[in-house]
């Protein structure tokens, strides 16, 4: 598809904000709710921000590395842009929603790009009742935490977290514990992304709990439900030489 339109976004740093300046004055600049395209400047963080403000908009994302990490982007380079957009390999990923009840019988819902995680909030440790589809398959985890990771936040928390990578498309959720004191060879589950998550927490006065979609927070929580939300389809651009399934089937390689 043609990409006559380009909407510009920049984190505040210096490079990715001398980067902007330079681009805008070649390509124009659209807003992002009239443009074919948004392309990102920044890191992976800058990235995931503009993924959350924009997903609305219905367009594709395309970024290019003006941060640190850039798994999410592309190299930067100022020539030829529509072309490479052009050109580029799309990569369709599904959020996830978190709904958390808090102790205060509060419900606050949010999206997950990368996951959704449950951290203790105190000196002690959690205490969680995992059940997937309603069904209880680990009565209690004492832990630091739990993490449920789409395939794209696979290679992020999920795996500094010892998790599985999961491969781009293969429909699978990361289900990870962090810290696991008992049991303490359960190493997490790969769960199908159809499959509703719900995390009870054991004595959450006594033992209170966090929980965060991406960087969203939810303090002092009692129980967290997650699903895939298949309504939302974010679609980011790479380039061919740089595709994200590559990179991810890429860093189970990675000595």
């Amino acid at each position: 598809m043609p990409f006559d339109t380009i909407a510009f976004v920049a984190a505040d740093t210096e490079p990715a904000q001398k980067a902007l300046r330079r681009l805008r004055r070649r390509y124009g600049d659209a807003t992002p709710e009239n443009a074919d395209v948004i392309v990102t400047l920044g890191g992976d963080g800058a990235m995931l921000e503009t993924l959350h403000r924009y997903m609305d908009c219905g367009v594709p994302f395309y970024g290019m590395n003006r941060g640190t990490v850039g798994f999410l982007l592309n190299e930067f380079r100022e020539t030829g842009l529509r072309k490479r957009l052009e050109e580029a390999t799309p990569v369709t990923l599904h959020p996830l929603r978190m709904v958390a009840r808090t102790v205060a019988d509060g419900e606050i819902a949010a999206i997950a790009i990368n996951e959704v995680s449950l951290l203790r909030e105190s000196r002690q440790a959690a205490k969680l009742r995992i059940r997937i589809d309603r069904k209880v398959r680990l009565k209690e985890l004492v832990c630091d935490g739990l993490l449920v990771a789409t395939p794209a936040g696979s290679t992020a928390y999920n795996l500094s977290a010892h998790g599985p990578i999961v491969p781009i498309g293969s429909k699978l959720l990361a289900l990870t514990p962090i810290s696991a004191f008992r049991p303490r060879r359960w190493h997490g589950a790969l769960l199908p992304a159809a499959a509703e998550v719900t995390i009870q927490i054991v004595e959450p006065n006594k033992r209170p709990v966090s929980a965060v979609a991406d960087y969203t927070e939810v303090r002092d929580v009692r129980e967290v439900k997650v699903r895939e939300a298949n309504e939302i389809s974010l679609t980011l651009l790479f380039d061919r030489e740089h595709n994200l399934e590559e990179r991810i089937l890429n860093e189970q390689f990675v000595p």
